[in-house]
């Protein structure tokens, strides 16, 4: 099942995330452990996802109230090829993300509901209890763990991409003064672009324009129609993009290093989760998912826990 959602607003502040998780308590409460009597077969949303055991010590860490519906609810960002799209004609998503969320529901023997949201909306819904889990390319950082646990599933880099040929010379640290888009809420504006600002004051430079856009899709499209200067995104989105338009190329590339599944503050859902990736990053459907989408060198070999990047 695929329910759209939609946010137009700006990321909200920390504080006011953290005041909603507050309000959520009830909804985030931590359960007793109860295991279910037997593990029930692996499920999919998507007939395309590879099959994957069941791991039924896994299953049984689950929080009673999951593990009694036999649902996982799963937040998704917009539209973005290769992590998240709707395959052609339909309203089924696919990429890496929706079959990596399947999977990790698979191994649970849960049923994935995907909820498409706002990646800046995701956070907050999941803070009101509207969603279970998220893989949405997310950096672990620490003021997201304040509000999520998170377990590490794939890794992938932050890249620039710019008009062909580079006419501007740029790269990530020579953004002084440019016009550059960025996704709402993303880790590349919340973290990279205020440190780079700070060189650029530091120099003597202006500070960098940003545009932000809730779909990358849109940041391409100012990039080539040449309202901005250059896109620093998520490198797997921007070397698509370069691929299937041939007038921007990918200038850049850094911080490769691990993303991961964001689940609500529960014990029991962060144990089983981490339980479930340890199993499925050794199994031949976690490289099938990751070579379909020509991610195979963003294999994980060690399902880390809360482990920050910034």
């Amino acid at each position: 099942m695929i329910t759209q959602t939609t946010s137009h607003s700006r990321a909200p502040k920390w504080r006011t995330i953290l005041a909603m998780a507050t309000a959520s308590a009830a909804l985030l409460a931590v359960t007793t452990s109860c295991s279910p009597s037997s593990a029930p077969a692996a499920t999919s949303s998507a007939t395309d996802v590879p099959p994957v055991a069941v791991d039924s010590a896994a299953v049984k860490l689950l929080p009673p109230g999951i593990a009694s519906s036999g649902v996982l609810r799963v937040a998704i960002p917009t539209n973005e090829p290769p992590t998240q799209y709707y395959e052609d004609g339909t309203q089924t998503m696919t990429g890496i993300n929706p079959d990596i969320a399947r999977l990790i529901g698979a191994t649970l023997g849960l049923k994935v509901e995907i909820d498409v949201a706002n990646f800046d909306s995701i956070i907050p819904g999941m803070a009101a209890g509207r969603y279970d889990m998220t893989v949405s390319s997310m950096t672990p950082t620490t003021e997201r763990m304040q509000v999520l646990d998170f377990v590490d599933y794939l890794q992938i880099g932050s890249s620039l991409a710019v008009a062909q040929n580079n006419p501007l010379a740029l790269k990530v640290t020579t953004l002084c003064g440019h016009k550059v888009g960025l996704l709402t809420g993303s880790y590349q504006l919340t973290e990279n672009i205020p440190t780079y600002d700070a060189a650029c004051v530091s120099a003597g430079q202006p500070t960098i324009e940003t545009s932000e856009f809730q779909d990358t899709r849109q940041a391409i499209s100012a990039l080539t129609s040449g309202r901005i200067d250059a896109v620093f995104a998520d490198s797997p989105i921007v070397s698509y993009a370069a691929l299937q338009n041939p007038s921007i190329a990918v200038a850049d590339t850094i911080d490769v290093t691990p993303v991961a599944a964001g689940v609500t503050k529960n014990p029991q859902l962060v144990t089983a989760v981490s339980a479930a990736l340890a199993s499925l990053i050794t199994s031949d459907a976690y490289r099938q998912v990751l070579n379909k989408y020509g991610l195979g060198d963003g294999a994980i070999t060690d399902a880390r826990v809360n482990f920050a990047q910034g």
